[in-house]
């Protein structure tokens, strides 16, 4: 039976993948979990060039999920072009960021919807349980957790404060109330998050320069801020991290090229924090605006002339429509 839904869907979820067919199972499994309704939200698969199962992966879900696959050539680490991809076949008014691994709590997209309820645009950052650097308590989280039932893993991690989000030290420091920082946009990891479509649209969705690791969703998330949006915290927007291989020290060096291509590419005194190598303690970047006074990045570039034609939005709004949707293949319904 067709899952294609028989309305526009309130979200789409984007999920960018690469030779990463069994966490992005993990991770459709949950799709098909969710309590929103499979008429309310799509999914958008788009592989980066995989070469293993990825495509047959997708097709075994198209009967399960409101699914489309896109694939794009491998020319090396294109995850902001993978989801431009999303973003221009979106047909949700909410982008919904899940990276392949990550496995959604049953109430997670019902919660991104919710808090996008109002008129201001909105970033919602969700809350990613089991997220470490260096993958260094794996053993013991496949040993004791459930994540074939996210919801129960979630629900014991919340209760036994175990392997809370990374970022629970800047709430500690800051409290949830993220939108009165001067740069909330410092903990928008999309790894889980979600942002208005027609916004993202506007301001040209992901930067597709960043070609490594780390730095493309805090760029995004920085112009999303310069254009209005407003931040906060979903904890209910829940999901587990899956445990997998990588090196932290290896994507720290890799981040530091990109967080220092940012604070170039801005030249405004709070995007010039992010320039030091090494970097400065990234949590603490809030505190230390506020205590230089640096002023607002918005004010900054606004009064700059002349205004770079990249940062047109700021100045007339202008849409863009970011990707390219000749990816897009069709799944046999089986």
């Amino acid at each position: 039976m067709s899952r294609t839904p028989t309305r526009r869907p309130t979200c789409s979820v984007v999920v960018p993948t690469y030779q990463r067919s069994g966490l992005l199972r993990r991770t459709l499994d949950s799709l098909i979990r969710q309590d929103l309704g499979l008429d309310r939200f799509e999914v958008l698969v788009v592989d980066d060039g995989s070469t293993d199962d990825t495509a047959e992966v997708a097709r075994e879900y198209a009967d399960r999920l409101p699914l489309r696959y896109f694939h794009q050539p491998d020319e090396g680490f294109r995850v902001a072009a993978a989801r431009n991809v999303g973003i221009a076949a979106a047909r949700g008014d909410i982008c919904v960021f899940v990276d392949s691994g990550v496995l959604l709590h049953s109430g997670a997209l019902r919660a991104h919807v919710a808090l996008h309820a109002g008129p201001t645009p909105t970033a919602v950052v969700g809350y990613v349980y089991c997220f470490n650097h260096d993958n260094e308590d794996a053993a013991q989280m496949l040993a004791t957790l459930d994540f074939d039932d996210p919801d129960a893993t979630v629900a014991r991690l919340r209760d036994e404060g175990r392997w809370l989000d990374v970022r629970e030290s800047f709430y500690d420091q800051y409290t949830d109330a993220v939108d009165v920082l001067p740069a909330p946009w410092l903990i928008y990891w999309t790894c889980n998050t979600s942002a208005d479509t027609e916004q993202l649209r506007r301001v040209g969705g992901f930067d597709e320069a960043f070609r490594t690791w780390g730095g493309e969703d805090v760029e995004l998330a920085y112009r999303l801020f310069l254009d209005g949006a407003r931040f906060v915290v979903g904890r209910e927007a829940a999901a587990i991290h899956y445990p997998h291989e990588k090196s932290h020290e290896h994507n720290k060096k890799l981040g530091v090229r990109n967080y220092q291509y940012i604070a170039r590419r801005y030249d405004t005194p709070i995007s010039r924090l992010l320039e030091p190598d090494p970097p400065l303690e990234f949590f603490a970047l809030n505190a230390l605006i506020r205590e230089r006074g640096l002023p607002d990045c918005v004010d900054v570039l606004r009064h700059r002339d002349p205004l770079p034609d990249w940062l047109g939005f700021l100045r007339d709004g202008r849409p863009t429509d970011s990707g390219d949707r000749s990816g897009e293949l069709s799944l046999p319904r089986t």
